[in-house]
Protein backbone atom coordinates (compact mmCIF):
# COMPACT_ATOMS: atom_id res chain seq x y z
CA UNK A 1 0.00 0.00 0.00
CA UNK A 2 2.84 2.06 0.29
CA UNK A 3 3.67 2.16 -2.89
CA UNK A 4 -0.04 3.09 -3.99
CA UNK A 5 0.07 6.06 -1.61
CA UNK A 6 3.52 7.49 -2.78
CA UNK A 7 1.74 7.59 -6.40
CA UNK A 8 -1.29 8.64 -5.45
CA UNK A 9 0.81 11.66 -3.63
CA UNK A 10 2.77 12.57 -6.70
CA UNK A 11 -0.26 12.39 -8.88
CA UNK A 12 -1.60 14.93 -5.95
CA UNK A 13 1.64 17.10 -6.43
CA UNK A 14 1.91 17.05 -10.53
CA UNK A 15 -2.26 18.04 -10.28
CA UNK A 16 -1.17 20.79 -8.11
CA UNK A 17 2.07 21.61 -9.84
CA UNK A 18 -0.46 21.91 -13.57
CA UNK A 19 -2.64 24.00 -12.11
CA UNK A 20 -0.19 26.45 -10.51
CA UNK A 21 1.56 26.75 -13.62
CA UNK A 22 -1.90 26.93 -16.07
CA UNK A 23 -3.08 29.71 -13.15
CA UNK A 24 -0.04 31.82 -13.78
CA UNK A 25 -0.34 31.15 -17.85
CA UNK A 26 -4.15 32.93 -17.07
CA UNK A 27 -2.95 35.68 -15.04
CA UNK A 28 -0.66 36.76 -17.41
CA UNK A 29 -2.71 36.44 -20.81
CA UNK A 30 -5.52 38.83 -18.56
CA UNK A 31 -2.52 41.10 -17.72
CA UNK A 32 -1.42 41.51 -21.04
CA UNK A 33 -5.11 41.68 -22.70
CA UNK A 34 -5.59 44.48 -19.97
CA UNK A 35 -2.34 46.46 -20.08
CA UNK A 36 -0.54 46.18 -23.69
CA UNK A 37 -3.05 43.83 -25.61
CA UNK A 38 -1.21 40.83 -25.88
CA UNK A 39 -2.77 37.86 -25.16
CA UNK A 40 -1.87 34.05 -24.78
CA UNK A 41 -3.77 33.12 -27.83
CA UNK A 42 -5.58 29.65 -27.12
CA UNK A 43 -5.21 30.14 -22.94
CA UNK A 44 -8.71 29.22 -22.51
CA UNK A 45 -8.32 25.72 -24.49
CA UNK A 46 -4.82 24.85 -22.55
CA UNK A 47 -6.96 25.79 -19.06
CA UNK A 48 -9.27 23.36 -19.83
CA UNK A 49 -7.18 20.55 -20.87
CA UNK A 50 -4.85 21.35 -17.50
CA UNK A 51 -8.15 21.07 -15.53
CA UNK A 52 -9.24 17.70 -17.10
CA UNK A 53 -5.91 16.37 -16.52
CA UNK A 54 -6.09 17.36 -12.88
CA UNK A 55 -8.79 16.37 -12.23
CA UNK A 56 -7.75 12.92 -12.85
CA UNK A 57 -4.24 13.45 -11.35
CA UNK A 58 -6.47 14.17 -7.80
CA UNK A 59 -8.75 11.29 -7.98
CA UNK A 60 -6.28 8.63 -6.41
CA UNK A 61 -5.29 10.75 -3.36
CA UNK A 62 -8.43 11.44 -2.93
CA UNK A 63 -9.78 7.62 -2.95
CA UNK A 64 -6.82 7.21 -0.80
CA UNK A 65 -7.83 9.29 2.06
CA UNK A 66 -11.51 8.24 1.66
CA UNK A 67 -12.63 12.23 0.33
CA UNK A 68 -15.08 10.93 -1.49
CA UNK A 69 -18.63 12.40 -0.25
CA UNK A 70 -20.60 9.63 1.73
CA UNK A 71 -24.51 10.22 1.69
CA UNK A 72 -25.32 8.23 5.22
CA UNK A 73 -28.91 9.86 5.38
CA UNK A 74 -30.31 6.07 4.68
CA UNK A 75 -28.12 4.01 6.90
CA UNK A 76 -27.39 6.48 9.85
CA UNK A 77 -29.23 4.11 12.33
CA UNK A 78 -27.36 0.86 10.87
CA UNK A 79 -24.99 -1.25 12.71
CA UNK A 80 -21.10 -0.23 12.23
CA UNK A 81 -20.59 -3.45 10.98
CA UNK A 82 -23.61 -3.25 8.40
CA UNK A 83 -21.80 0.33 7.37
CA UNK A 84 -18.19 -1.41 7.18
CA UNK A 85 -19.70 -3.62 4.68
CA UNK A 86 -21.80 -1.01 2.68
CA UNK A 87 -18.68 0.79 2.45
CA UNK A 88 -16.85 -2.04 1.46
CA UNK A 89 -18.94 -2.56 -1.26
CA UNK A 90 -19.12 1.02 -2.26
CA UNK A 91 -15.48 0.82 -2.27
CA UNK A 92 -15.68 -2.28 -4.85
CA UNK A 93 -18.52 -0.45 -7.32
CA UNK A 94 -15.52 2.97 -7.46
CA UNK A 95 -12.68 0.54 -8.81
CA UNK A 96 -14.90 -1.13 -11.11
CA UNK A 97 -16.58 1.82 -12.23
CA UNK A 98 -12.84 3.75 -12.18
CA UNK A 99 -11.94 0.90 -14.18
CA UNK A 100 -14.19 0.96 -16.30
CA UNK A 101 -13.20 4.98 -16.78
CA UNK A 102 -9.45 4.15 -17.23
CA UNK A 103 -10.50 1.86 -20.05
CA UNK A 104 -13.23 3.85 -22.27
CA UNK A 105 -10.60 7.01 -21.82
CA UNK A 106 -8.02 4.74 -23.12
CA UNK A 107 -10.16 3.86 -26.21
CA UNK A 108 -11.15 7.47 -26.63
CA UNK A 109 -7.41 8.20 -26.44
CA UNK A 110 -6.62 5.83 -28.97
CA UNK A 111 -9.49 7.07 -31.17
CA UNK A 112 -8.43 11.13 -30.91
CA UNK A 113 -4.73 9.14 -31.83
CA UNK A 114 -6.16 7.96 -35.01
CA UNK A 115 -8.22 10.62 -36.06
CA UNK A 116 -5.28 13.24 -35.24
CA UNK A 117 -8.53 15.67 -33.56
CA UNK A 118 -7.06 18.91 -31.73
CA UNK A 119 -8.15 21.84 -30.11
CA UNK A 120 -9.61 24.39 -32.35
CA UNK A 121 -7.33 27.81 -31.58
CA UNK A 122 -4.16 25.54 -31.14
CA UNK A 123 -4.14 22.24 -32.62
CA UNK A 124 -3.25 20.43 -29.47
CA UNK A 125 -3.33 17.39 -29.69
CA UNK A 126 -6.23 15.86 -27.80
CA UNK A 127 -4.95 12.13 -27.32
CA UNK A 128 -2.37 13.52 -24.79
CA UNK A 129 -5.03 14.08 -22.29
CA UNK A 130 -7.00 11.22 -22.58
CA UNK A 131 -3.17 9.53 -22.39
CA UNK A 132 -2.30 11.75 -19.04
CA UNK A 133 -6.03 10.53 -17.52
CA UNK A 134 -5.58 6.94 -17.96
CA UNK A 135 -3.12 6.29 -15.21
CA UNK A 136 -4.25 8.18 -12.65
CA UNK A 137 -7.85 6.77 -13.27
CA UNK A 138 -5.84 2.97 -13.08
CA UNK A 139 -4.51 3.62 -9.94
CA UNK A 140 -7.73 5.19 -8.41
CA UNK A 141 -9.09 1.83 -9.79
CA UNK A 142 -6.30 0.06 -7.92
CA UNK A 143 -6.75 1.64 -4.76
CA UNK A 144 -10.18 0.82 -4.63
CA UNK A 145 -10.38 -2.48 -5.18
CA UNK A 146 -7.34 -2.79 -2.73
CA UNK A 147 -9.41 -1.31 0.04
CA UNK A 148 -12.49 -3.01 -0.80
CA UNK A 149 -10.65 -6.51 -0.82
CA UNK A 150 -8.36 -5.52 2.58
CA UNK A 151 -11.78 -4.66 3.94
CA UNK A 152 -9.58 -1.53 4.52
CA UNK A 153 -11.90 1.34 4.01
CA UNK A 154 -10.39 3.80 6.45
CA UNK A 155 -8.29 6.86 5.56
CA UNK A 156 -4.78 5.85 4.71
CA UNK A 157 -1.94 7.56 6.25
CA UNK A 158 0.52 8.60 3.62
Amino acid sequence: MLLLARLARYCAITAGLLLTLITLATCASLIGRNTTGATLVGDFELTGVVAGAAIALFLPWCQLKRGNIIVDFFTAKASDKTNARLDQFGTLLMGLVMALLAWRTGVGGLNAFDTRSGTMMLGFPEWIVYASMVPPLLLTAVISIWQALSGNTDEVQA
